[in-house]
């Protein structure tokens, strides 16, 4: 889904061994086993895909020059070749490509997490304005995932299905208690989850000063929220003694660059001590300073930007420690919401527990006996030396500059919800997919290469795909809307062929037949393999199939939220949405550096396209629908 997709596909990677995260225990094991693994779809069908795919992208002249490479790839011997390597991979592994996607995607990613990678949610705004109801809060909302937590560890959370078929639960393991860790050239992730003594605390920062919070009482039960309530008011007092250096802004930096100022850190063993009990933390929670106030439409756009990555070294940037898979972030007036690092897992387990955690949020509390009392959370201490002061301040000038570059616009389309494509019998989620085309056309005169991320959890250990939404299809219905000289009939009707398009290649992502991850693996294999990088993969199509100017996500929750990213390219556009039933959360982004691009008025021509789209539908008689 995000802003390592069409660079990491673009460019050679080099392979590493395997990291393997978290096995899965007991009755999940069992549930796994049944999976299938991930096929390798036939050379020839992908070839004739990609080729299909480059139609609404390249001139005729170029598409003719890369048919002849395609054909000298399948010809030659050179594809066979690579396809038989990644057959005896997947006869190897349980899952061909869910190491190498790990590796490539994001723990050899060198550019920031923030923005670049890590997607932020933003949760509906609650009705606390003061010190009390956001530590309130906040309590109730660590008592909730403390919930989900033990669910996770009892194997009770319900087995997820789709079309009927269950769906890998892997990804729910990967995200309590585990960390990513910046390294020289790549990354890793570690995770405490299945250790002997797995970990009973979590973290808290405020004032830019982190806690080790126990939240299990003595018993192995959790504390309640009262005592948690009691606990974060320690915290909160404590930390406003003193406004130390804001160490947690570290992890916004380029990876190298973090690195570095981590191997620096950990030479202290006080810092090093403290950067464990951080990365062992089943999650953290974020005690956010109000953000300047700003008019109700401006609001949820600042927010979104506070959940990505927290306005910068003046605000709550500090406040963070980016690395952490799970952060919670819960501000004085109200705004909360979560940034997640992206290695271990998707969207949607993430927004899972953000659903449940939301819910548990409104049960009235309990009435409790009296409480004991607990000991003072203990705060993580950092000896800063001059070197790291040093780091901290290039970090903080990185990271302004990527803030005042990312452009976030939070809408809100209230015209019509999924409910209307549904009662049209069309797919809501092509419906927007192809609106998002004729958005884009308007602006831009052309299509453009778009992702959208399908959940490859149908298979063994899966991630992801791209549905490629650029179709010839969609192209020939955006160009068939602008035409005044066609009838409404007939462009309901090439409205229908795009959105049928887009729901088979749908079908076909989630069944392991799509093509940019077989196209990736045939590239991996040969640089495994020690070969020259075939030509089909230098080919001036493929760079250009691979620059996703639109990077797109549905994310759909049960809670009224919208999760965020940045854009995956210089001059592209991230674009994620929520579709309820009779309205749809939007979040766009893009780079104030780029003078081509603008959230705001794509929004705009995003709700233009979607209310067109419908009044041509309304305007068509429906027998012919």
């Amino acid at each position: 889904m995000l802003a390592f997709i069409a660079k990491s596909m673009a460019r050679p990677a080099r392979l590493v061994k395997p990291v393997s995260l978290v096995k899965l225990p007991g009755r999940y094991l069992a549930h796994q086993e049944g999976l299938p693994q991930l096929p390798v779809p036939p050379l020839q069908q992908t070839l004739n895909k990609y080729l299909l795919a480059l139609k609404p992208l390249i001139s005729q002249e170029e598409w003719d020059h890369t048919h002849k490479i395609v054909e000298d790839f399948r010809t030659s011997g050179v594809g066979e070749r690579l396809q038989k390597g990644l057959e005896r991979r997947a006869k190897k592994t349980e899952n061909w490509l869910s190491d190498w996607w790990l590796q490539t995607a994001y723990l050899e990613y060198r550019l920031p997490v923030v923005v670049h990678s890590s997607p932020g949610v933003v949760l509906p705004k609650q009705d606390f304005t003061d010190r009390q109801g956001q530590l309130r809060f906040a309590a109730k909302l660590i008592e909730g995932v403390l919930d989900f937590k033990s669910m996770v560890d009892n194997e009770t959370l319900p087995v997820e299905y789709l079309g009927g078929k269950q769906l890998c639960m892997n990804q729910y393991y990967q995200i309590l208690s585990s960390c990513r860790v910046p390294g020289p050239k790549r990354d890793s992730v570690v995770n405490y989850s299945q250790v002997k003594n797995p970990p009973t605390h979590i973290t808290v920062v405020h004032n830019f000063q982190f806690f080790q919070l126990d939240v299990y009482n003595s018993d192995g039960t959790p504390l309640t929220t009262d005592q948690i309530f009691n606990q974060l008011e320690k915290i909160w007092g404590t930390s406003l003694q003193t406004n130390k250096e804001p160490i947690g802004i570290l992890t916004t930096n380029h990876r190298n660059s973090w690195a570095k100022a981590y191997n620096n850190l950990i030479k202290d063993k006080t810092n090093k001590e403290s950067v464990r009990t951080i990365q062992k933390s089943i999650f953290t929670v974020c005690l956010d300073a109000p953000m300047p106030r700003v008019s109700n439409e401006l609001s949820r756009s600042r927010v979104a930007a506070q959940m990505l990555h927290g306005g910068g070294s003046g605000l709550n940037s500090g406040n963070r420690w980016f690395d952490k898979t799970l952060q919670f972030i819960v501000a004085e007036d109200g705004s909360c919401g979560l940034v997640y690092e992206h290695a271990p897992a998707e969207g949607p387990p993430i927004v899972a527990l953000l659903d449940h955690v939301v819910e548990y949020t409104k049960k009235p509390d309990l009435v409790r006996s009296p409480m004991i009392p607990l000991p003072m959370p203990k705060k993580l201490r950092f000896n800063i030396t001059p070197e790291v002061k040093n780091d901290i301040e290039k970090a903080k000038q990185n990271l302004n500059i990527m803030v005042h570059d990312l452009d976030v616009k939070v809408f809100v389309f209230d015209k019509f919800g999924k409910n209307f494509p549904k009662s049209e019998k069309l797919s809501p989620d092509a419906f927007i997919q192809v609106a998002l085309q004729l958005a884009y056309y308007r602006m831009y005169g052309g299509s453009c290469a778009t992702y959208e991320s399908a959940s490859l959890r149908m298979f063994r250990l899966g991630r992801t795909d791209t549905i490629r939404s650029a179709t010839v299809q969609s192209l020939e219905f955006v160009q068939g809307m602008e035409d005044s000289g066609k009838q409404n009939q007939e462009k309901v009707d090439l409205l229908r062929k795009a959105i049928l398009a887009h729901r088979n290649y749908t079908d076909m992502a989630i069944n392991g037949k799509a093509i940019d991850r077989h196209l990736l693996g045939l590239k991996l294999q040969a640089i495994e393999d020690l070969v020259s990088i075939p030509e089909i993969f230098m080919d001036t199509a493929y760079a250009i199939a691979m620059h996703f100017n639109l990077s797109t996500s549905q994310v759909p929750a049960k809670t009224d939220c919208v999760m965020c990213f940045g854009p995956v390219v210089p001059d592209g556009y991230g674009v994620c949405y929520n579709p309820m039933e009779d309205h749809i959360n939007f979040a766009v982004s893009a780079y104030n550096s780029c003078a081509e691009t603008n959230a705001a008025r794509l929004a705009h021509y995003l709700e233009k396209a979607l209310c067109d789209i419908q009044q041509l539908v309304h305007n068509t008689p429906k027998s012919k629908l």
